[in-house]
């Protein structure tokens, strides 16, 4: 039995994204995906003031039908991502695991990687190490070039076919975009995961969920994160 599991890349995503690479055998990482504004792919949110704040990769300009392997960070960047590193600090700096999850942040801040594809993956592979997470990640272009011409279901398709998955899991946000005959044909199992109800202290606030990544590793300590990589439920 093969699970695998399909997601554009986003930077520094919440705990779901992580869940869903921790229970899958393979997960496939789009690089050939048309680039999308006012998504999760260059930004995510972090505490601050006691609020829900946006912090966004700054991009060179391009077309909005390039794929994200074919978009770059902005010649300023640099600069830019130091100011964001500069915003954590400032927001997290008296988190009680600050101290633990800072290095992983600064080798994702730091990172000399111009291709917006290439930096988001380099730091979700540093999360995934913090987490001792030893799933396999495939990166979408890797696989036949046909593939990458297909769109939607279809693709999830030939991708669990070319992997020889025997299940296929997705976020339950998308539910609506499959269709389970479709995998049955296939002999193909599609599958849904939804995180469970995760909550910790934020400082004094009140709790905002959904938060990036960032926010998980400075309230809670590795042992922790890792046991909230087990709080979902599957269902078909």
């Amino acid at each position: 039995m093969k699970k695998i599991g399909v997601m554009q890349p986003y930077f520094l995503p919440y705990i779901g994204y992580f869940q869903l690479i921790y229970m899958v055998d393979e997960f496939v990482l789009y690089d050939n995906i048309e680039f999308t504004k006012k998504g999760w792919i260059n930004r995510n949110r972090m505490l601050q003031n006691g609020k829900s704040e946006y912090f966004t990769l700054p991009l060179r300009k391009g077309s909005d039908y390039l794929d994200v392997s074919q978009r770059f960070l902005a010649d300023t960047s640099e600069i830019e991502l130091s100011k964001i590193l500069r915003r954590i600090t400032a927001n997290y700096r008296k988190a009680p695991f600050f101290r633990d999850f800072y290095p992983v942040l600064e080798d994702v801040f730091l990172s000399k990687k111009k291709n917006l594809f290439e930096f988001i993956y380099q730091s979700i592979q540093s999360v995934l190490n913090y987490l001792d997470i030893e799933t396999s990640i495939i990166v979408s272009s890797d696989l036949s070039n046909e593939i990458s011409f297909l769109k939607k279901e279809k693709k999830v398709l030939e991708i669990c076919k070319a992997l020889n998955a025997s299940s296929y899991i997705n976020p339950s946000g998308g539910k609506d975009l499959y269709n389970k005959n479709e995998f049955k044909v296939e002999n193909i199992n599609l599958e849904f995961c939804k995180t469970k109800s995760i909550k910790y202290t934020q400082f004094k606030n009140d709790f905002i969920e959904h938060l990036s990544i960032i926010d998980v590793c400075m309230f809670n300590d590795k042992q922790t994160v890792k046991s909230f990589l087990k709080d979902f439920d599957v269902f078909c």
